[in-house]
């Protein structure tokens, strides 16, 4: 169950030759696929791509109907291995994840993919994470490009440049020989555009012409001697190759007004170049730059005879290149010294180093590099055109930080998490702090506010293995933390299995939401709805018992008083060897999305439905807010206290609650205060229900009256 359903938007994808396609860039990247002729797809989530993968199980009649096969792959490695079927037969494959952790993990079949060579086309469509939204560590996939010789495109931010980059992908990747890396931003993945359709293809050649006729070729085997003939392949035949397609076909763009400066940049940063020049008096509104642009839709191999002609005459020529360390800006250097090239090559001296390259950014960038270089190559005055008014009239930055409130990453409302997180910090009360590795997943928003706790993350599916040198027998345990999804993804067997063979002594806790939560909500081996044409609903409880670990539990998480009783005997116990706790709770987000169609329809045919809500007594609370520093739930906040003799503000439950309990349940298992209430909203109620509604508010008011009654007469 993904976060999105796309079953209305995948009928665009039977648009025909010479149709508009209008919609989001990730439906256009599956579009170019088909049109393409792919023979299969694999991937794994992750942002910004995931919607790519929805998108493609939601399309499943039409890939069935071109004879394509698509699997949601059990990691990014599995589906870069799906890649060795492009290896012997002429068959277009394409696979993608969220980068650069997902080429990471999909290294090693990357390498052994980029050594052998490929007959048919092999696309790797990554999601580029990087900048500071992004959830992780700061790299770029173009130094993997480098070191594999993976030929890297990164098109213009828009529909028709998005598409043409998917069909070249695979062009190239069989002219040359050689995979193909194709980069997009989040912008990319979901800016919103129109392009000429042309008709779907079936794949020319598919599994089943495969399997009729097995081809073997032993100089594609990775193995001595083959691979030194490969090694000497890439650069003496596969480069080359690459190199006069890229230019033959016209893959980089160049583009605006003579000058005697230019600027170079990635494709994927045109839309903010041109914005920039535009603020600055440089472009025009229409994209019409004075400045002469060398957009590189292919930046990795670059080109030597594009770039010496292109700064053929200039004096100097700045280079966009986002990230560290400046592979392009280097390249250049070498390219213009070995032809004898005198043009000034300027980089990151007046463009950062490292993070992302904002438009506030680049004007400043760019506007240093122009007044520099090029002072009165300005057409229109900066301050005069109508970009440069509208900016000027926006509230400025700082201001609005102030005024804006901090939104830390957190869990969202009603998760089930947050109660077993609750519990080990209550657990931490009473037996004292513990170090606690953390993983990749929702769960890793524990080490932020309120919770605090988590002192490592080392990847997806790495939380047990990151507590390995902890796991010496010591008077004080470990503890580990994994979600369902790193646990299918990673977690079986470097974690938990390492830790039965090595006797691990430590505690991991597996937390088991039902599904891969954080990337949007798709199922996972372990879902307990398979989805069609899948085979889920696997314990994970059997598998860890399966692999060798003796001790085991099962918690609900939102009990927490269970929950605390066994986090306790798991870090007491006499026991030796690794212990497992299994946390289940389903995810409030998917489970709302499952329930609140089902719940609006039931009102809709005037079926009674009974919907809990909670609150807090006003009058009760004591204004410490120990409740929101132990569960930190976005539904709980604070409001002014309503009596008049106490000046802290009281917690309150606002109308975001879904009405999960957790925080009255954290409340009572600390043992803090009695304020917590459940009031349940009858929709559509019986005769029974309005009578008993009409006897509570008798009672009550003549208990009310009688109270009123007695305040009177002892005032008097």
């Amino acid at each position: 169950m993904a976060e999105r359903s796309f079953a209305r938007e995948v009928e665009s994808l039977r648009l025909g030759d010479g149709q508009e396609f209008r919609g989001e860039g990730i439906l256009a990247v599956t579009k170019a696929l088909l049109q393409s002729g792919v023979a299969y797809v694999g991937g794994y989530q992750g942002a910004p791509i995931s919607h790519l993968m929805d998108v493609l199980a939601d399309s499943q009649p039409i890939l069935d109907e071109l004879g394509v096969h698509f699997e949601a792959s059990a990691s990014e490695a599995t589906a870069a291995a799906m890649l060795a079927a492009s290896i012997n037969y002429p068959m277009r494959g394409a696979v993608t994840w969220k980068s650069t952790v997902g080429t990471n993990v999909a290294a090693d079949a990357l390498a052994n993919l980029a050594s052998s060579g490929v007959k048919g086309g092999a696309l790797i469509i990554l999601g580029e994470d990087y900048g500071e939204g992004a959830s992780i560590m700061q790299e770029r996939t173009h130094a993997f490009a480098m070191k594999s010789q993976m030929w890297l495109l990164d098109p213009r931010p828009n529909l028709p440049a998005i598409v043409r980059a998917v069909e070249q992908g695979f062009e190239l990747s069989e002219a040359s020989h050689s995979p193909v890396m194709l980069m997009l931003r989040i912008r990319a993945c979901h800016l919103y555009g129109r392009f000429t359709a042309k008709a779907n293809r079936s794949p020319k050649f598919s599994a089943g012409d495969a399997l009729a006729a097995p081809s073997r070729d032993y100089s594609r085997i990775i193995l001595p001697p083959s691979t030194f003939a490969q090694e000497k392949e890439k650069i003496e035949t596969r480069l080359p190759a690459a190199q006069h397609f890229i230019a033959s076909r016209g893959l980089n763009e160049m583009t605006g007004a003579d000058s005697d400066v230019g600027i170079i940049l990635q494709g994927g940063l045109y839309n903010g170049v041109l914005r920039s020049l535009e603020l600055l008096g440089y472009a025009d509104a229409f994209g019409s730059s004075h400045v002469p642009l060398y957009i590189l839709n292919v930046t990795y191999p670059l080109i030597p005879d594009e770039i010496v002609r292109f700064c053929a005459g200039k004096r100097a020529v700045l280079v966009v290149e986002e990230g560290q360390p400046e592979f392009i800006e280097q390249a250049l250097c070498r390219i213009l010294h070995q032809r004898d090239g005198d043009t000034r090559i300027v980089g990151k001296e007046v463009l950062p180093m490292a993070g992302e390259y904002t438009g506030d950014v680049l004007k400043k960038g760019l506007g240093d590099f122009l007044g520099r270089w090029a002072p009165r190559e300005t057409k229109t005055p900066a301050a005069a055109t109508p970009a440069a008014r509208r900016e000027t009239a926006l509230m400025p930055v700082g201001k609005l930080a102030a005024l804006v409130p901090q939104r830390p990453s957190g869990l969202c409302t009603g998760c089930p998490e947050r109660p077993l997180f609750s519990a080990i910090k209550l657990v931490q009360r009473e037996l004292g702090a513990l170090h606690i590795s953390s993983d990749i997943g929702c769960h890793s928003f524990a080490t932020l506010p309120p919770f605090n706790m988590g002192n490592s993350i080392m990847g997806y599916g790495l939380g047990a293995a990151g507590a390995s040198a902890f796991s010496a027998h010591s008077s004080r345990r470990a503890v580990a933390v994994m979600g369902d999804g790193g646990f299918w993804h990673n977690g079986l067997t470097s974690g938990i299995g390492n830790a039965v063979f090595n006797r691990h002594d430590a505690v991991t806790v597996i937390v088991d939401n039902g599904y891969s939560a954080a990337t949007g909500g798709q199922d996972i081996l372990s879902s307990r709805a398979p989805p069609k044409e899948r085979n889920a609903n696997q314990s994970i409880l059997d598998a860890v018992k399966g692999i060798g670990v003796k001790w085991v539990r099962r918690v609900h998480t939102y009990d927490m008083r269970e929950t605390l009783a066994v986090l306790r005997e798991a870090l007491t116990t006499g026991y030796n060897g690794p212990k497992v706790i299994v946390a289940e709770g389903e995810c409030q987000l998917n489970r709302q999305r499952r329930v609140r169609p089902l719940f609006k329809k039931a009102v809709a045919e005037g079926k009674r439905v009974v919907r809990e809500r909670f609150g807090i007594d006003a009058a009760l609370c004591t204004g410490d807010h120990s409740c929101i520093r132990l569960s930190g739930c976005p539904s709980l906040t604070v409001k002014e206290n309503p009596d008049p003799l106490r000046t802290d503000p009281v917690a309150y439950v606002d109308n975001s609650c879904v009405g999960c309990g957790v925080c009255g349940e954290v409340a009572h298992a600390a043992v803090l205060c009695p304020s917590f209430y459940r009031a349940d909203i009858i929709y559509n109620p019986s005769r029974w229900d309005r009578l008993l509604h009409a006897l509570r508010t008798g009672v009550i008011g003549a208990l009310q009256r009688r109270a009123e009654r007695e305040r009177l007469r002892y005032a008097l």
